[in-house]
């Protein structure tokens, strides 16, 4: 008997459930036990942690893989009406990596995978908008030409911001579909030049080595560390899920977002999350744009409008299937939604991320109401929370003037140097210097510096921004999202509201309830 390499989620034919992570990965088994639950989520498929360990043992995937893969894509085609690399009505898909134990972006993901010149046109009479098309596929070749390449994700970054100032806007979504087009233009000419070869027009094509470096990207520099950082072992592999894209791009009625069952820095039960309109996903946990609220939760003032405001059956959906995955996994979820044209689409579901008086806080709740008994509730507080517990606060008799605020992402108190780069941040504290990471936002490859660092400040992404993920999980303290920092990485400096800082000054951070932000060094 061949061995099963890949398994299906979608409809009555989903294969696989919760108890699987060790074959399917944290994000697949939970794909196929949300649709178990009839819960809105994307047919695909998952190739198994398995074939990752044979992919980096031998350097190549078993044959058999790819043809259960087109297998699979036939099932899916099935179920969603659509043709993969169809030029009527084209099937995309996104590919993503889903290891055992949660590891926020430190794998690679692509998007839009199976663009080409024939989908382009199907894609353009399907959804009438070209403008929406030309936005998917130069995303697409940035991602693939950075994961799949190796191109310098600043390549594209670059030649985006220079388009952007040749014409005179400040944001992507300001680009018209003819700015769009000659960005493609620039993107491929950027890829022949850097790879030798036309960009791949075989949507099968793409998807294979798409799949190889996802699988590769286990034994990437950012995942490693941040394995060795929280004792994750090296033998688990990834997972990858293949799954059919949904578009949170696709029009105004369209948009994004990353929602917690429970609020994770305070554990309090309420509905928790932000959402971005006419955007997709990596918009949101990059923290490229600061995105809404998705309730009056988290709204921090009045001319912000929420979800619940936006589209109140929309938002009231996600709040029902809010409270089935709380009761269904008995513990907060962190879950990434997507709404194309009014429609509701859940993309993953996994236990996030949480400070550790949200910890406690949510193992006693879940324990006064019998869901948990005591041996699980105490299982539930990991040792390291106990410093974060220890975490500095600021003295509450302290006289200081905050020069600007944030969004309160991670807990206590914070003083350091300012630094601007992870490089600078890990150097500086090698040699026994306390900094303060200052960013427009991280990314996954800031996370030694985030490691390093006392505290993180950036300038744009909300509470469900990798930098505010990330820095949940390791106990950090951060604050995003603050509107009065500008960095001038040229000269080394920023300004906050009207105050000038310099790479090596010392800076404050009070996160507490406002997220203060505080020139030199208070105790």
């Amino acid at each position: 008997m061949n061995q099963k390499y890949v398994y299906f989620f979608g409809g009555d034919q989903t294969e696989g459930d919760s108890a699987m992570k060790s074959v399917l990965g944290g994000k697949g088994a939970n794909l196929a036990e949300m649709t178990k639950l009839h819960i809105p989520v994307p047919p695909g498929f998952t190739i198994t942690c398995q074939t990752c360990l044979i992919y980096q043992e031998k350097g190549i995937m078993p044959p058999e893989v790819m043809e259960q893969v087109r297998e699979n894509i036939k099932k899916v085609e099935h179920l969603m009406d659509q043709r993969f690399g169809g030029n009527e009505n084209p099937l995309l898909f996104s590919v993503r990596s889903g290891a055992p134990i949660s590891m926020p972006g430190m794998m690679d993901t692509v998007l839009n995978l199976g663009l080409n010149e024939d989908s382009i046109r199907g894609m353009i009479k399907r959804s009438g908008n070209p403008r929406f098309v030309y936005d998917s596929h130069r995303r697409f070749i940035q991602m693939y030409g950075d994961v799949v390449k190796g191109i310098s994700h600043d390549t594209f970054e670059t030649l985006l911001s220079n388009l952007k100032f040749d014409v005179g806007v400040s944001f992507d979504t300001d680009l018209s579909e003819e700015h769009l087009e000659e960005l493609i233009r620039q993107y491929k000419d950027a890829y022949v030049r850097t790879i030798g070869e036309e960009f791949p027009e075989d949507p099968y094509d793409q998807l294979e080595q798409s799949i190889e470096a996802v699988f590769g990207s286990w034994n990437n520099p950012r995942a490693i560390k941040y394995r060795n950082l929280n004792r994750i072992p090296d033998d688990m592999g990834t997972a990858v899920n293949v799954q059919a894209m949904v578009f949170g791009n696709f029009s105004e009625n369209s948009g994004t977002g990353v929602a917690f069952t429970r609020n994770p820095s305070t554990g309090e039960d309420v509905f928790y999350g932000e959402y971005l309109m006419n955007a997709q996903g990596e918009d949101v946990v990059a923290g490229i744009r600061t995105p809404q609220p998705i309730n009056s939760v988290n709204k921090v003032d009045e001319s912000q409008q929420t979800l619940e405001e936006l589209m109140p059956g929309v938002y009231e959906q996600l709040d029902n299937i809010r409270m089935v995955l709380d009761k269904h996994y008995r513990d907060m979820q962190d879950l990434e939604f997507t709404i194309q044209e009014g429609k509701l689409y859940i993309l993953q579901t996994r236990s996030g991320k949480r400070t550790a008086h949200a910890a406690i806080k949510i193992a006693l709740d879940y324990l006064h109401k019998g869901i948990i008994d005591e041996e699980e509730a105490l299982m539930r507080v990991e040792t390291t929370f106990i410093d974060q517990l220890l975490h500095k606060q600021l003295d509450p008799e302290a006289k200081y003037k905050a020069v600007a605020s944030g969004l309160p992402a991670g807990p206590g108190a914070a003083v350091g140097q300012v630094v601007f780069d992870a490089e600078t941040a890990i150097d500086w504290h090698k040699k026994g210097m306390k900094v303060v990471l200052v960013r427009n936002e991280t990314t996954p490859e800031d996370i030694g510096g985030m490691n390093a660092a006392e505290g993180i400040l950036t300038a744009m992404g909300g509470m469900t921004s990798h930098a505010a993920l990330v820095a949940r999980g390791m106990g950090k303290t951060c604050i995003v999202g603050c509107s009065a920092l500008k960095i001038d990485l040229s000269t080394r400096t920023a300004t906050v509201g009207r105050e000038t800082v310099k790479e090596g000054d010392a800076i404050t951070l009070a996160v507490g309830r406002r997220g203060e932000v505080i020139l030199g060094e208070i105790n």
